[in-house]
């Protein structure tokens, strides 16, 4: 019985339960849908595309190795795709595929849509548990919902943990080679711009790129994690969201590569380990609350009450945001790292998002949608999350009376400056005080970077009511 592989967000051949599911059943193809379209609706930054184009030729060659031919089919949005699927498998004779669930709203109405086309034309379809350590509907509260607050949510993942922890699938075994020829790989999709060229060498492409960089952390900075993650200046994170993004590194294996630094514990022993695999479980989190509460797969407020905050329409506001001109160095450093990399420090996404929705006012759907589009680890279920808890409208959420100052953030994470005079280098001259909010006057504006925006005493105190207006209490 010929099997089809249909790789979405999971560009690997070790640890992949769909790929080991079908070449364990039979004879294997691979398919890659392409859907340009679908992904301009869906807001992928261009270099999170170049990444999955890059990702998906070291991909094809892991497939040769293993005898598995990779097909590539174009299609502008998921509606078609039940039918391309169909083609497909009529074509080359496959009787069943398989693939690994996804849990956005729209994916689930595609797989749905696929179900129906193949099971018509005869053909088998299984989708198979592997962006998550538990299926979403597996860890519920006493009530048997969903949880909503993140440290119920933990304790629970722990206990399970303890009890059934799944191990990683490694690579499966070659088969005897089809008589079915790959396609060509495109490298560049129309409608999404080339990305800086130097993005190649910070973002290298394929599996063994992903576990080096994986060893790498485990082995340099895992232990010290609790310290050093807040540092942007400090190669203090692991640097491997893009790759659990796009599926070139499993969840599993992260997890079990912590535990081997901790001699398998979870909760206890090394506190960077701990807090490190508390940040994969946040990861979980958000596909949970993705699955369990379809609204926020919408640009819906995970909080329904929070709908009627009066944001504000300010559009040059937003722009001197987005562009990092905010006269704020370590909010301007911040964004200017994203568009330069595709990626921006996690302690960064988090004032950078509270600026914009508590001292600037305006939505945080914009916010969103603009990370998304500059992300090369654009996720939606972490995305989304991480925005609504900046912008307290969201589940386990920041309360809406706490705001991040920018300034003392920016005293407190990066004191020296360095990472502040690696992204503006028109401050680079001022000392290690003033750096963090630069004085303003004549000799300082010859330095062209802006004065500060907004007053952050004022505009903290205009968020403060507008939420406090909205029925929001301390409480």
């Amino acid at each position: 019985m010929l099997q089809l592989m249909w790789f979405r967000n999971d560009l690997r051949v070790r640890d992949n339960s769909a790929l080991s599911a079908g070449m364990l059943a039979g004879p294997t193809l691979a398919l890659f849908v392409v859907t340009p379209e679908q992904w301009r609706r869906h807001d992928e930054a261009a270099c999170k595309i170049d990444f999955w184009m890059r990702n998906l030729a070291t991909l094809k060659a892991e497939l040769q190795i293993l005898g598995v031919p990779l097909l590539i089919r174009h299609a502008q949005t998921w509606d078609d795709i039940p039918a391309v699927l169909a083609d497909t498998c009529r074509t080359h004779g496959v009787q069943h595929v398989h693939a690994n669930e996804e849990y956005g709203i729209n994916e689930g109405r595609r797989d749905t849509a696929v179900d129906a086309q193949l099971t018509a034309s005869g053909t088998g379809f299984t989708r198979h548990v592997d962006q998550v350590l538990f299926a979403p509907g597996s860890i519920l509260n006493r009530s048997g919902g969903y949880f909503q607050v993140f440290s119920q949510f933990r304790k629970a993942c722990w206990q399970r943990l303890h009890s059934s922890l799944l191990p990683c699938t490694g690579k499966p075994r070659p088969q005897q080679p089809l008589a079915v020829r790959s396609d060509d790989v495109p490298m560049h999709i129309p409608g999404f711009c080339a990305p800086a060229p130097d993005l190649g060498s910070l973002w290298p492409a394929g599996e063994q790129s992903a576990l080096l960089r994986l060893q790498r952390f485990t082995d340099e900075a895992m232990p010290d994690y609790h310290r050093q993650r807040d540092m942007p200046a400090y190669p203090g994170t692991s640097s491997l969201s893009p790759y659990l993004a796009s599926g070139v590194l499993s969840i599993r294996q992260c997890l079990h590569a912590a535990l081997q630094v901790n001699q398998g514990e979870f909760d206890s022993g090394n506190e960077g380990v701990v807090t490190w695999i508390n940040e994969l479980l946040w990861r979980e989190f958000y596909k949970h609350i993705l699955a369990g509460f379809p609204r926020v797969s919408r640009h819906r407020a995970f909080r329904s009450e929070t709908e009627a905050i009066p944001w504000r329409d300010a559009p040059e506001d937003l722009q001197a945001w987005q562009q990092g001109n905010t006269g704020f160095p370590l909010i301007d450093a911040a964004m200017r790292q994203l568009l330069a990399t595709g990626w921006m420090h996690n302690r960064l996404r988090m004032v950078t998002a509270m600026f914009l929705t508590k001292n600037l006012l305006i939505d945080w759907r914009e916010g969103e949608r603009y990370f998304m589009r500059h992300l090369i680890d654009g996720d939606l279920a972490a995305n989304n999350g991480g925005w609504q808890w900046s912008a307290s409208t969201g589940t386990d959420a920041v309360p809406w009376f706490r705001i991040f100052n920018p300034v003392t953030q920016s005293r407190r994470f990066d004191p020296e400056g360095r990472f502040i005079r690696q992204w503006i280098p028109e401050l680079a001259h001022l000392d290690n005080h003033d750096i963090h909010l630069p004085p303003q006057g004549t000799l300082f504006s010859s330095a062209n970077y802006p004065a500060p925006m907004v007053d952050l005493k004022s505009s903290r105190q205009r968020a403060l009511e507008a939420f406090r207006g909205n029925g929001r209490h301390a409480s």
